[in-house]
């Protein structure tokens, strides 16, 4: 007999397939959901996490943190410092634990940074400058940045600069009450208060502010993957932004220092900070002497002052407001004066001094400022061409040394019957004259029918145009000087653009006398040497050596031969006998045979048709040692305005140096009445 078994139903089949594909679509909805969570925490840690977890990765390790280097002095060819950096310490603070009150352990370490803020307070009170408000607890507190709302946790907190001596040692003897405390040396710029070649010598801005020039940019990009912590730079950092002070950047500059920190996982100090403290920068030793400078600033507020309160040739020249001059020496190069004046105090001019004087007028269009029409430092050179456009005509065998021209007072250009006349100055006639006596008598009519036009009937008119121009580069007009100080300009070349001037053999005319070229004013001195030395251009040398801190010689800089041209000793000879200007003011009692061309060029203004004093020289003139080139725009004749200062900045050269190579020191007896010579040159 079989056993009994209850009945049982047979799952429907259609039921059990159902059962089925619910559990199937669960666990796919449970995967799906597992691979979101994992996604969106793989977002966290990447984006969110990310640079915390980089931090910790570091713990363990160091972090560093940057300090400012100390830079390099610059120090005048007599040993004058003319711009320097002064010691300040200041007081850093590295928190060794955590203050904040977003956690539990900041709450309860609370009260034992408060005690700490309330005795550095009080020792900032007792042994701080009894002259300036010392800070409060509440003030400490704020610099130290519990809550990291500035700075991470591990970052030195600057808490006060330019420390008394009083509170070094204080902080120095008492290191252990106060956890991380760090004294680190600082440096502040300073700029001799005489303002000596402001504009030369440049200035500082923060490096934040200095990526428009190219090589801030490109060290702001090497920050990110620089190895060395020395020469990374910080966005408060001041770097050079003019002058020799960004010429020389990098000599200057130094190595930062820095603070190298312990760091915990938790992004906090971990262990004893170490400082490693910032290298002093190098020396730079320019070529500009005190002194000399000085007398030449002086000489150009003096002239431009009598210019604006006396009458010459007839009238006051009260739009004369600025003033340029270089002073190079011939054999070497050297810049013993560069003068743009009026100029300012880099000590109380934070940004640049303005919009007028943020540059060097003797290498660019910025600088002093403008003169009351407006005019920059490039004004036309006038007829302190001449020697040069004298030169072209011999080498080019358009006239002989000793052949004679016919100077009518005027020589004319253009089709027969429309001719534009062109004259001298007054329309003065010369009678016969020789190259030599062009020079000297300074014939306009000799340039343009010798020259000018000579070279359009040799050459043809647009190639006539290239060859003057090759004339003027191998002299340094309208090329760099080399001298590699930012921001010079290379001139410009008025003539190049002959339908402006009307034709080619306008522009050749109106070029030969100075009109179609406008220069910097050390181009202009460049050139003055080329003519004392011959044909040999030199390098305008504003350095002569880097020095340590220590006095050692790290590099010197030496006379350099950018280029040469060569012409027989005989066209140079026609130059030097024609490089002499009479009736010059100021230099009635000068005591060296000295060669010299006064310009006068023209130029158009809104107020009418104005002068510009120009004024070229070299002394002696058979030994030359100094080269001097002075621009006063709208000064009037040259020989009136830019010569007189052109006298005592060889004056103060010969006192220091000797123009005969023995220095002559002025005796006080020697001393006389600057008026009364004044009054004298102009009877």
């Amino acid at each position: 007999m079989k056993a009994f078994r209850p009945y049982q139903e047979v799952p429907d089949e259609v039921q059990l397939k159902r059962n089925f594909n619910r559990r199937l679509n669960l666990f796919f909805f449970i995967a799906f959901l597992i691979f979101c969570i994992i996604i969106v925490r793989l977002a966290v840690l990447q984006f969110v996490e990310g640079p915390e977890l980089a931090d910790q990765k570091e713990g363990g390790s160091q972090k560093n943190f940057t300090l400012k280097p100390i830079r390099g002095s610059i120090i005048d060819a007599s040993g004058n410092k003319l711009a320097y950096s002064t010691a300040s310490n200041a007081l850093y603070i590295t928190l060794t634990k955590d203050y904040s009150l977003n956690t539990d352990s900041g709450k309860a370490n609370r009260p034992e940074i408060e005690a700490i803020a309330a005795s550095i307070a009080e020792a900032f009170r007792q042994y701080g400058d009894p002259d300036l408000e010392p800070m409060s607890k509440e003030e400490v507190i704020k610099a130290l940045d519990l809550q990291y709302t500035r700075q991470h946790g591990y970052e030195p907190r600057r808490i006060k600069d330019q420390l008394s001596k009083q509170e070094i040692a204080f902080f120095l003897e008492h290191r252990q009450k106060f956890p991380g405390v760090q004294i680190v040396e600082e440096s502040v710029r300073q700029y001799d208060p005489d303002t000596v070649a402001v504009q030369t010598i440049g200035y500082l801005r923060k490096f934040k502010g200095s990526k428009d020039f190219s090589e801030y940019k490109e060290i702001d990009l090497n920050n990110k993957t620089q190895d060395d912590p020395g020469l990374i730079y910080i966005e408060e950092e001041s770097v050079g932004y003019g002058g020799l002070e960004r010429m020389f950047q990098q000599e200057l500059r130094g190595k930062s220092g820095y603070i190298s920190i312990p760091i915990s996982p938790q992004n906090m100090v971990e262990g004893v900070p170490t400082l490693v403290a910032p290298e002093k920068g190098l020396n730079v030793h320019t070529t500009i002497h005190k002194d000399i400078q000085l007398a030449t600033e002086q000489a150009i507020m003096d002239r431009l002052q009598y210019l604006q309160t006396n009458v010459i040739s007839k009238k006051l020249h009260k739009d004369a407001l600025t003033g340029y001059a270089v002073a190079m020496e011939v054999d070497t190069g050297n810049v013993v004066a560069m003068a743009s004046m009026p100029d300012y105090d880099a000590n109380i001019w934070e940004s640049g001094g303005g919009t007028n004087s943020a540059g060097n007028g003797t290498i660019s269009i910025y600088g002093s400022g403008r003169s009351g029409n407006n005019f920059d430092s490039l004004v036309f050179l006038g007829s302190v061409i001449k020697p040069l456009t004298v030169l072209i005509g011999l080498e080019e065998g358009l006239f002989g040394p000793n052949q004679t021209y016919i100077d009518k007072g005027f020589a004319t250009i253009g089709r027969v019957g429309s001719e534009q006349r062109i004259g001298n100055s007054g329309n003065k006639s010369m009678g016969p004259i020789k190259p030599q006596q062009a020079i000297q008598s300074s014939s306009n009519a000799f340039m343009i029918d010798m020259i000018g036009k000579g070279l359009v009937s040799k050459y043809g008119g647009e190639k006539g145009v290239e060859v003057w121009d090759q004339y003027m580069e191998s002299f340094g007009l309208g090329i760099s000087t080399g001298s590699g100080l930012p921001g010079e300009m290379s001139g410009q070349k008025s003539y190049l653009d002959t339908d402006a001037a009307g034709s080619n053999l306008a522009a050749l005319a109106f070029a030969s006398f100075g009109q179609m070229g406008r220069y910097t004013p050390l181009q202009l001195a460049q050139y003055t040497v080329m003519l004392a030395n011959e044909g040999k251009r030199i390098k305008p040398q504003l350095v002569s050596k880097l020095t340590d801190q220590n006095g050692n010689v790290v590099k010197t800089f030496e006379r350099e031969v950018l280029s040469e041209v060569e012409f027989p000793q005989e066209y140079w000879n026609v130059v030097r006998r024609g490089m002499n200007t009479q009736g010059i003011a100021g230099f009635e009692d000068f005591r060296y045979d000295f060669a010299r061309k006064t310009g006068t060029s023209e130029q158009d203004s809104a107020a009418g048709r104005k002068d510009n004093g120009v004024f070229i020289a070299f002394a002696p003139r058979d030994n030359p040692k100094l080269a001097v080139a002075v621009v006063v725009p709208e000064g009037g004749f040259g020989s009136q305005s830019a010569a007189p200062i052109a006298r005592k900045i060889f004056d103060a050269y010969d006192e220091v140096y000797g123009l005969d190579g023995t220095p002559h020191p002025k005796l006080p007896e020697e001393q006389t009445d600057d008026q009364e010579e004044e009054v004298k040159a102009e009877e």
